[in-house]
């Protein structure tokens, strides 16, 4: 069942992305010549003025093809002869699509959740000693962690994580001002858990809420921007070096961990909303990671978009696309090598798992 969700969850996220296009185009008076759900072999097609709906028969993705889309075409309505900011809002709006979703999808997870902790502290066990006057107070609700925003209250010790020592910087509200603690000890302490087992632990204890409608919307907003923050944050650590190829997960992986939430459930609500959160994740990566200013990305195409109004717009000389399509290609070219690479580790860690 996880491999179909997975199946139907990348398909379903390819779809609206490009319904995104598709809606856009339309609206900005683009012809498109062909919207199709699926790939490969057409099972059903209907045309319908000059646009050809179609449902292919490999169940994977989906595609827009717009009149005039990589240049060299004389229709008026081509998608290379409108307006550069309609252009802009067509590369967009298939992230936005993707965004969009993932919004709904943490609303629906959200919805039946009856207790949430949230960042506030409620109160100190007797081994803390972290609280006092010039420390951390009951009551105090932490706002950063480290220059980094705290949405929800899983992100405490994530950011603590990320930042390792017991030095780090603070900002909580209390009673209704921010208070700032720089260089702030917070030292955790050897405490026997309840299985007999030694855990480490700050003695800080959270608050317990039960959210009504409005809060439970804005939770499913903050996990949304919390996810776009978790983006960034692993594109960092990529960069420098702190995760490396072995870290990264494409499909196979992905559906791989899926399984493994999913059987870890207490029951099949539990499961169902645990993948939904997976596809709400999932969305928000995409839409984030498909802006990224890539070739062959939507990203990449907004970048050299504006790059070319702007050289344009100088030297009143028109720019060749042919020279942004052989870029795309080779940066398509690139992408596929590097998920060919990333799905074959994947498959080797299966086998020897």
């Amino acid at each position: 069942m996880s491999v179909v969700f997975a199946i139907l969850l990348f398909s379903m996220l390819i779809f609206v992305h490009e319904l995104g296009h598709f809606v856009a185009a339309k609206l900005s008076g683009v012809q498109v010549n062909e919207f199709s759900m699926f790939m490969g072999p057409a099972i059903w097609k209907k045309q319908v003025g000059e646009t050809l709906y179609s449902i292919r028969c490999i169940p994977i993705g989906g595609y827009c093809a717009m009149e005039g889309e990589d240049g060299g075409s004389d229709n008026p309505r081509s998608f290379d002869k409108a307006a550069w900011w309609k252009r802009l809002i067509i590369l967009a709006a298939g992230a936005a699509m993707n965004f969009l979703i993932g919004v709904v999808l943490m609303v629906i997870i959200y919805l039946p959740v009856k207790q949430t902790v949230i960042p506030v502290i409620a109160d100190f066990e007797a081994y803390s000693t972290v609280n006092g006057e010039n420390g951390l107070q009951p009551g105090d609700r932490i706002l950063e962690v480290d220059g980094e925003k705290i949405y929800v209250y899983s992100d405490f010790s994530m950011l603590l994580s990320l930042n390792p020592g017991d030095i780090h910087d603070l900002v909580v509200e209390r009673n209704g001002e921010k208070v700032v603690l720089t260089n702030f000890l917070l030292e955790k302490h050897d405490v026997t858990a309840e299985d007999g087992t030694t855990v480490r632990r700050y003695g800080m204890n959270f608050t317990l809420n039960e959210p009504n409608f409005g809060e439970k919307l804005g939770l499913a907003w903050n996990q949304s921007l919390d996810t776009v923050r978790l983006v960034r944050l692993s594109l960092q650590m990529l960069f420098t070096g702190k995760v490396g190829l072995k870290d990264m997960s494409g499909p196979v992986g992905i559906v791989s961990e899926m399984s493994n939430v999913a059987a870890a459930s207490d029951s099949w609500v539990s499961a169902l909303l645990n993948m939904l959160y997976f596809g709400g994740f999932i969305a928000i990566n995409l839409a984030v990671m498909n802006l990224l200013p890539i070739p062959a990305l939507d990203g990449g195409r907004i970048a050299c978009l504006l790059i070319t109004v702007a050289v344009e717009t100088v030297t009143k000389k028109k720019i060749n696309p042919k020279y942004e399509g052989y870029l795309h290609s080779a940066g398509m070219i690139l992408l596929l090598g590097l998920m060919a690479v990333i799905m074959f580790k994947d498959v080797i860690f299966l086998f020897k798992r």
